[in-house]
């Protein structure tokens, strides 16, 4: 059966994740994660998209943003797998491909998860067990949003800057937003979305999005129903494999 075609909409987020292939490392120090930093701003910019929030993971990459356009997403992506493997492939005297085939990603709802995405993003590190907290973490949006470090490559969504009125009060408020961990129910609905290419929102939300591109953007339910015997368990479900 032929996939969907990929659920995006002009001026709408998309949380992004794109892993190795066979999940092997797509950066092997920080130079790499430096000039994938630069391929990424130049590819926003050529293809109109804004990057909200970002984590560098050893194997994995999740961006949250919103492009001008429907298709931006993919062109900066391949924008960026073109200029950034060709360079890492000679940096590192090694040959093929650094990236799974096709990138998973969701559309967000900003009304009601666009601060949670953008947590969920920056907390990586975090449930990976590299650092405590994620202002520990260099490679991600974090410390531009929480502690004013600035950082070119962002472009802050209007949700953020409702916050506050000035900068000070906006980092703040985002301090304060940030949870420590975040509920596995949440965590599921996030991992599940991306991992179907479906929507991440309100019921509300999904039913005009729905209308919007003329197929069903929920995420599917996951496992079996359950029989109708009394006393036969339903199947269990099963999570996504994101961080």
């Amino acid at each position: 059966m032929p996939r969907p075609p990929r659920l995006e909409l002009a001026g709408a987020p998309l949380h992004v994740m794109q892993r190795g292939v066979n999940r092997a490392a797509c950066f092997f120090g920080d130079v790499d994660r430096r000039f994938y930093l630069k391929c990424l701003g130049e590819a926003a910019d050529r293809r109109r998209c804004a990057v909200h929030a970002y984590v560098l993971m050893s194997n994995h990459v999740h961006l949250l943003v919103t492009p001008a356009e429907r298709g931006n997403v993919a062109a900066m992506l391949q924008d960026i797998g073109r200029k950034y493997v060709r360079t890492i492939n000679t940096l590192h005297g090694r040959t093929g491909t650094l990236w799974e085939g096709r990138f998973k990603s969701s559309l967000v709802d900003s009304a009601s998860y666009l601060l949670t995405c953008q947590h969920y993003i920056e907390l990586n590190p975090v449930r990976a067990g590299l650092v405590s907290h994620p202002g520990e973490y260099p490679w991600s949006s974090y410390s531009h949003y929480a502690l004013g470090r600035l950082d070119r490559l962002i472009s802050p969504h209007p949700i953020y800057d409702s916050l506050g009125t000035i900068d000070a009060e906006r980092q703040a408020a985002y301090r304060s937003s940030m949870p420590q961990v975040i509920d596995e129910n949440t965590l599921k609905k996030i991992r599940v979305a991306a991992n179907t290419s479906c929507a991440l929102g309100s019921p509300g939300f999904l039913l005009e999005t729905t209308a919007k591109v003329g197929r069903k953007v929920a995420p599917p339910p996951r496992g079996r129903p359950p029989k109708d015997r009394i006393g036969t368990p339903a199947a269990p479900e099963v999570s996504g494999k994101l961080l």
